[in-house]
């Protein structure tokens, strides 16, 4: 334990010298290419009964997780029960603009998840790497094809009457309103009859740093589009990273709770739009345009270009399933690789730094935000 330890303080101190912060903007980072056989896979350091994910203790640590589909649009925030999630994944729903994200809930299921929107592809191979039920209303062209070959255990929003609607009031749109309730979410699973006890393998997790060895703060910046950017402010007291969202502290609509994570990882992967001239068979992928119509295809409804395929290591449309990620946790940086391998819908989004071993995140939720190459990553330490 106090080999690990030591490795971790001296990736930190590295992080330090480093010109005291990173920005990534104009040039696309190199990527290091990841050998799952010279890999370091940590002990799951998750002791007891706690969430695979984050590493508490809670009694509902065996379930299996709940993957929801929740947009970033203005109109839709605040949003409701992201405090309260594992782990949050954000990511490009069209390339360099609107973001969406999937609120992932082992230990707590929130009173309410909304807004529900719909889902993209990319989520759907990142929930099942996690055993997640996957929650959605509607989805792309793309997604709904996949689905329907019914490689995840999911609940329709548009069908069935398990989720509902807010009254639209104020900015929101009909749109904007959709939610299910945790008596719902719980409903929904037992008249699936899915099955409710989780097998995923879990993260590995450390202590964290006493307080006296905390920063006194510091800034991480993720520049989505605007109004879609994010700002995170390291909190010592708490050890967590206070959440900004387009310039407004983001804040649960459930709780009034602000959003506030213990770890935040920033993934960087190719975003483009998916296009009805783009060869994929050609390169030995699937085909997303095997089940369009003609008329959505290249006609006058055609959908080209109107939905993005992230390279995230999904089974059917990826090239790549690898990259470069960075990490902060106990106020601190650290820099490494992600992977996903593309051979397996089911397989774990890994985490390393860069040694090769499997990151170790402390106690606590994980927040995954993806960049394309050139948006910025900026993180300033205290003084």
């Amino acid at each position: 334990m106090e080999t690990k330890k030591k490795i971790i303080i001296g990736v930190a101190a590295i992080a330090i010298a480093i010109g005291g912060y990173f920005i990534f903007s104009e040039e696309k980072s190199p990527v290091k290419q990841i050998n799952l056989e010279t890999v370091q896979v940590q002990e799951t350091l998750n002791s007891g009964d706690v969430s695979p994910i984050s590493g508490l203790a809670c009694e509902n640590w065996k379930k299996r997780p709940v993957a929801v589909m929740q947009p970033s649009d203005m109109q839709a925030r605040p949003a409701a029960g992201f405090s309260e999630a594992d782990m949050v994944i954000e990511m490009p729903a069209f390339t360099a603009s609107v973001t969406r994200l999937m609120g992932v809930y082992i230990c707590d299921l929130p009173k309410e998840i909304g807004a529900i929107r719909s889902s993209r592809h990319d989520y759907i191979a990142l929930a099942k790497g996690l055993d997640a039920i996957f929650i959605h209303w509607g989805g792309s062209h793309f997604a709904l094809d996949l689905l329907k070959e019914k490689v995840i255990d999911r609940v329709e929003c548009m069908s069935g009457n398990y989720c509902e609607r807010w009254p639209v009031t104020g900015k929101m749109r009909m749109e904007d309103t959709g939610h299910i309730t945790k008596e719902n979410v719980l409903k929904a699973i037992a008249d699936y009859g899915f099955r409710t006890e989780g097998k995923f393998s879990g993260y590995a997790h450390q202590a964290e740093a006493p307080l006296e060895k905390r920063p006194e703060g510091g800034n991480l910046r993720v520049a989505f589009a605007k109004p879609y950017d994010v700002e995170y402010d390291y909190d010592k007291a708490t050890n967590t990273y206070l959440r900004t969202w387009g310039g407004e502290p983001d804040i649960d609509r459930n709780n009034n709770v602000r959003i506030a994570p213990k770890n935040i990882v920033v993934m960087f992967a190719e975003s483009s739009q998916i296009m009805a001239a783009e060869d994929y068979l050609g390169k030995g992928l699937q085909d997303p345009w095997k089940n369009v119509e003609p008329i959505k295809k290249t006609g006058s409804q055609s959908i080209s270009g109107r939905y993005n395929n992230v390279q995230i290591g999904d089974p059917w449309y990826d090239s790549s399933d690898s990259g470069e990620a960075h990490y902060y946790l106990n106020g601190q940086a650290f820099s490494g690789t992600w992977k996903k391998d593309r051979s397996r819908i089911d397989s774990k989004l890994m985490f390393y730094d860069n040694s090769g071993k499997e990151m170790m995140f402390v106690p606590g939720q994980i927040w995954v935000e993806i960049l394309e190459p050139g948006q910025t990553l900026r993180w300033e330490p205290s003084a």
